[in-house]
């Protein structure tokens, strides 16, 4: 390997920031909430370019072998690749299940072919959390719960991390136009939803929904019924769950990631917009092949992905039984044996690519 990003010292970065590149599809979404209502203020959106590139095509070319192992890795994953499926039980209208990102790349906000028409199609609209409809309500509701997005033990950010990691993120915040002083009370994992985007996303975000909410924001205005899977109160406890070391570590690697967080959620929106939604763990086992925590991985998937999972199918199934239905979650939801398409399945549904 030649000396590139790959071959590089940020890069065993990523050892330390993989269980965030999982979840930056979630925390998008608190960023949404956040800038909406008007707690920290973004550039506009004109003003900054998003500028990443493939971390992939760097793979495929400088360590070949190392794809290779991916590739074949994420062939086993059941239902790797795909992020629009189309939902059918006799007797009931079909309904669809779209992957989403909670981004606001217009790439993304594209859609692949054919979900325009199921979506205009669809008697009942389902997404994440309903609550997106109204940022106030929503943070109404959040906010009678303030362990979970604030530290209420009497713990600061400054209290929590080593001079050298506070100094880190000091500055990293600074270079966001966001003092420490006016966030060092928030819960760790709400702080990553501002440094985890790249700044091209963070502006947009100020002026421009992200996909799910835009999909229930234009079904609502239809006339049409919106209703979710879990409130953001149930979504902010899984990343409660984790163990605070946890969520620390990985902002402060974050932070030292600096521009190349550009290059990582490229990546990220590469994997998506092919489908190649089962690639993403194969992959971040493959860049961090010695330093990954494997005990934090299963940990991160079976609170975040796996248990959510679970709990979406389960509330899902009633909905889909009334047929006509248009589903719209996070892609990583989708994939595996454990995964949204799996889990229909098992509940008497055929699921099979859309399109």
């Amino acid at each position: 390997m030649n000396s590139s990003f790959l071959d590089s010292p940020l890069f065993e970065r990523l050892q330390g920031f993989a269980l965030w590149l999982i979840a930056s599809l979630h925390v998008a979404l608190l960023g949404s909430l956040i800038l909406a209502l008007g707690m920290l203020s973004s550039a506009s959106a004109q003003e900054v370019a998003c500028n990443g590139v493939n971390l992939v095509d760097e793979m495929k070319s400088e360590n070949p072998e190392a794809y290779a192992k991916a590739v074949a890795e994420a062939a086993t994953v059941p239902n790797t690749k795909g992020i629009f499926w189309k939902i059918e039980k006799p007797g009931l209208p079909t309904s669809y299940l779209l992957g989403t990102m909670h981004v606001t790349d217009p790439r993304v906000l594209k859609m692949p072919a054919g979900a325009n028409e199921a979506l205009a199609g669809a008697k009942t609209i389902v997404i994440e959390s309903d609550e997106v409809l109204d940022d106030q309500k929503a943070m109404a509701g959040i906010l009678t719960r303030p362990e979970l997005t604030m530290l209420t033990d009497g713990n600061t950010i400054e209290k929590l991390l080593k001079p050298d990691d506070l100094a880190t993120l000091e500055a990293g915040l600074k270079k966001r136009g966001v003092p420490l002083a006016a966030v060092s009370r928030m819960q760790p994992w709400m702080l990553m939803s501002l440094v985890s985007l790249p700044a091209c996303e963070m502006a947009r975000k100020g002026n421009t929904a992200f996909l799910d909410k835009r999909i229930a924001l234009d079904a609502a205005a239809e006339g049409k019924a919106v209703k979710g899977l879990e409130t953001l109160a149930e979504q902010l406890s899984a990343m409660a769950s984790i163990p605070t070391e946890m969520h620390l570590k990985s902002l402060v690697e974050t932070i030292k990631l600096g521009s190349k967080m550009d290059d990582v959620f490229e990546t990220m929106t590469q994997l998506y917009l092919t489908g190649e939604i089962g690639f993403t763990m194969p992959f971040l086992k493959q860049v961090a092949p010695d330093g990954g925590d494997n005990a934090g991985y299963a940990e991160f998937e079976e609170l975040i992905v796996t248990k959510r999972n679970h709990l979406m199918a389960e509330r899902a199934a009633p909905i889909l039984n009334e047929g006509n239905v248009f589903i719209a979650v996070g892609a990583l939801h989708l994939p595996g044996k454990d995964g949204l398409v799996e889990l229909l399945r098992k509940q008497g549904f055929t699921v099979t690519p859309a399109g």
